[in-house]
């Protein structure tokens, strides 16, 4: 009676238990497919469109206030749009502006219930999707101190966006030169090169930011943070990559009529999924930092 060898590993278990990185982004994959990571980035995407409605109401609101109170912009920016856009169809915009700030109040008040309404559902959303891919069994603690849990994490949520785009608002080429204009230093072209790689790394420090207050605090049962800023700062160079390629699509696609009508709304739908695919994947890779597959840590063993 003969006894079957065991079978050799094959090519991808043995890379992976070469390449610990190849390992850990594999199971970190497993896990995100496991737990239905790509339905949850398409309903996240849905609530971000979704949400973003309301959220213009309020700026349009805002708007009407400041435009209200200042009739010479006001005037200004009806004989621009008078010169854009000749005959009725000119005036017809002009008159729905009009319309829109004498009802601004009525506006904001229906896009702040709606963005609320909106923007808890969003929140809830994610913290399911989040609290999943940390294998997270939460359960729940009643309607109303759930839905105040959620409000609770998207002011803060709020908050720190705020701070990253006040972050990178500062990291921009002009106020650089704003400074340099007020401490008279001339200025030269490769301010240009250095004011870019600045605005890059601040861009870059800005979304590590925001990607671990989300992968760490926004899940509704603690986790390990130094974790989190590992998964943050994978997710935030992935965004900036993105953010690159997006900024071509954009360029090439707005050349032509079609493409200025229909690429934005696409664009903001592909940056929607895209964001909620990084922002899981990089929380399942969190959540599988710990773990090993053992017939991988049997064979490193084997060859030490």
């Amino acid at each position: 009676m003969t006894i079957s060898e065991p079978a050799k590993p094959g090519i991808l278990d043995r890379l992976r238990a070469r390449f610990g990185w190849l390992d850990h982004l594999l199971r970190a994959h497993t896990r995100f497919q496991d737990r239905n990571g790509g339905f949850f980035a398409a309903g996240l995407t849905y609530y971000t469109i979704f949400a973003l409605f309301p959220l213009l109401m309020v700026g349009f609101a805002v708007a009407g206030f400041a435009l209200s109170r200042n009739p010479q912009v006001l005037n200004m920016i009806h004989d621009r749009i008078r010169a854009s856009v000749s005959g009725a169809l000119g005036q017809q915009l002009v008159d729905l502006m009009n319309s829109a700030i004498n009802a601004r109040a009525s506006v904001g008040v229906i896009g702040l219930v709606t963005a609320a309404w909106a923007g808890l559902g969003w929140m809830s959303h994610l913290r399911v999707a989040l609290s999943a891919m940390w294998g997270q069994a939460v359960d729940p603690a009643g309607y109303l101190r759930t839905k105040a849990s959620d409000l609770a994490a998207l002011v803060g949520t709020f908050a720190v966006l705020t701070l990253t785009i006040a972050l990178t608002a500062l990291g921009h080429a002009r106020p650089m030169a704003a400074v340099l204009r007020w401490l008279e230093i001339p200025r030269l072209s490769v301010f240009d090169e250095i004011f870019r790689g600045v605005s890059l790394l601040i861009s870059l420090l800005v979304s590590w930011l925001l990607f671990t207050w989300m992968i760490a605090r926004l899940p509704r049962a603690p986790v390990h943070l130094v974790t989190s800023m590992r998964a943050g700062l994978m997710a935030a160079v992935g965004f900036e990559l993105f953010k690159q390629v997006a900024s071509i699509y954009l360029q090439l696609v707005l050349r032509s009529p079609a493409g200025a009508a229909f690429g934005p709304v696409l664009g903001l739908m592909v940056f929607g999924n895209v964001t909620g695919y990084l922002v899981l994947f990089a929380t399942a890779w969190a959540a599988t930092a710990s773990q090993q597959d053992p017939r991988l840590a049997r064979g490193r063993r084997l060859r030490g």
